[in-house]
């Protein structure tokens, strides 16, 4: 298995093996798990001088089994003979088919050499398959040496998934696709962008047909030239609306899973409105928008689903070895991801490194807050009665206590979610129903004073329910 990073020439790395075989005498087949890759593995062969090719792929004009490389369909291939090769080359050899698997245990092909090719070679039980991991260069590696673009990540919005169910290791598309489409959130994604993305071409994912519907039509009635693609979108027309963004007569192609891989568009944009637990999802999707392109700066990763402050930055996350299938500790799998995860600048909401005091994009560096709180007032002799008065919430408006959480929550590393979910448990609702904007701003001594006595009653709340029941101590 062969690791390298979205645009780091992974099908020119694969021509240079296949020279290498016919100047042997020996027959290549080179398979790709979708159709869009069919013409752009042709077109990439070629112009390395590669012309003795055939494209195994339902009824193709460049059908020849005479042919000693053979570009094939792994549906085609599940389908038909297999034919005789010396060699297999195996683009995105992370997305695994059952009869991939059953063909490489073929007695007949067990000495047949089967090379994978892929940016995120980290499917669960990959390793069963292939027995070695050789990593050409990380997307950080690549990104150093001026290879693939650098990118910096904003986090507009902050979803709440906490009701959102888990399906196949992944967010459940339906739960997904009903928070994701609330309007709050869809008009965020297109006022975002009108903010901040300078027009820059850009790709944005979404969770189904229906959320990329309304965000497509949310970027025109904004008068945004923009376009959809999913999986039932012809081939022509997907080329034609990528030549479309590239001349500049859209800016904006709305999609839902489709364009993670073969899409090799100049992308200086990426509209990430579909949260997701898998990191190989994640980094295929944030690796459309890293290849370089003539006057590209950087690009520009407007994230709207948390998956980022979750799962960190796409170019840190890397394993050096296949994974074997075999289940994982906790502290194995702490062991094998260590990269602490970014923080949010409350003032423009980038995503910086752990570690990183100073915002990179606004200069922002918050300052620690004392935790003692200071009134003006006089004393009073103590009458030792025994009623207590309950502290009451600190004079601040709504607006004031949501920016002052969302700063706390950034400095102390919470979960994203702190902050909304203080606000509900003192308000009884959304900051959003309420009219409250995400606006952080450095807390007062009040508001830290008022934090610290719900600390305090919550620890004695849970020693009381502990001396009551001894069995929650365990």
């Amino acid at each position: 298995m062969v690791q390298a990073a979205t645009g780091a020439g992974k099908t020119l790395f694969a021509t240079k093996i296949i020279e290498m075989a016919l100047a042997k005498g020996k027959r290549v087949a080179f398979v790709v798990p979708f159709l869009s890759l069919i013409g752009q593995t042709v077109r990439v062969l070629r112009a390395q001088g590669i012309d003795a090719v055939g494209v195994m792929q339902g009824i193709h004009e460049l059908t020849d089994a005479t042919q000693p490389v053979q570009v094939c369909s792994i549906q085609t291939l599940s389908r038909r003979a297999l034919p005789k090769v010396d060699l297999v080359i195996v683009d995105e050899a992370h997305v695994m088919y059952q009869f991939l698997r059953t063909w490489m245990a073929m007695p007949e092909w067990s000495r047949v050499p089967f090379v994978g090719l892929s940016a995120t070679p980290w499917a669960k039980g990959l390793g069963k398959h292939y027995d070695d991991l050789i990593v050409m260069a990380t997307a950080a590696e690549l990104i150093e040496a001026k290879r693939l673009s650098p990118y910096r990540v904003f986090a507009p919005s902050h979803p709440d998934l906490s009701k959102v169910r888990t399906t196949a290791g992944d967010y459940n598309e339906g739960d997904l696709s009903e928070v994701m489409s609330q309007p709050t959130l869809v008009g965020d994604v297109v006022s975002t962008w009108l903010r901040q993305a300078e027009e820059r071409p850009t790709l944005v994912f979404a969770v189904d047909r229906a959320h990329a519907r309304r965000l497509a039509d949310e970027f025109e009635a904004a008068g945004v030239p923009s376009e959809y693609v999913d999986a039932n979108t012809p081939i022509e027309e997907r080329d034609a609306i990528g030549e479309r963004l590239a001349d500049g007569r859209i800016k904006v192609v709305v999609n839902i899973g489709t364009l993670t891989t073969g899409v090799d568009w100049d992308v200086r944009c990426i509209v990430l409105a579909r949260p997701t637990k898998s990191e190989m999802l994640f980094v295929q999707i944030i690796g459309r928008g890293l290849r370089l392109a003539d006057g590209k700066t950087d690009c520009l990763v407007l994230d709207h689903s948390d998956t980022t402050l979750r799962l960190g930055f796409p170019s840190e996350i890397h394993y050096d070895r296949l994974d074997d299938g075999k289940p994982k500790t906790s502290t194995q799998a702490k062991r094998e991801k260590s990269t602490p995860l970014p923080k949010e600048c409350p003032s423009c909401t980038r995503l910086k490194p752990a570690g990183v005091r100073e915002c990179p994009s606004c200069g922002f560096a918050p300052e620690k807050q004392s935790g003692i709180e200071c009134f003006d007032g006089d004393l009073v002799p103590l009458k030792g009665s025994k009623e207590k008065k309950r502290r009451e919430p600190t004079p601040h408006s709504p607006q004031e206590v949501y920016g002052m959480l969302l700063w706390h929550a950034n400095e102390r590393g919470y979960k994203p979610g702190y902050a909304i979910a203080k606000f509900v448990d003192r308000y009884g609702s959304y900051p959003d129903k309420m009219g409250v904007k995400r606006q952080p701003m450095e807390p007062d001594a009040a508001f830290l004073g008022w934090i610290r006595s719900m600390q305090i009653r919550y620890a004695k709340g849970m020693e009381k329910k502990r001396r009551e029941d001894p069995t929650l101590a365990l």
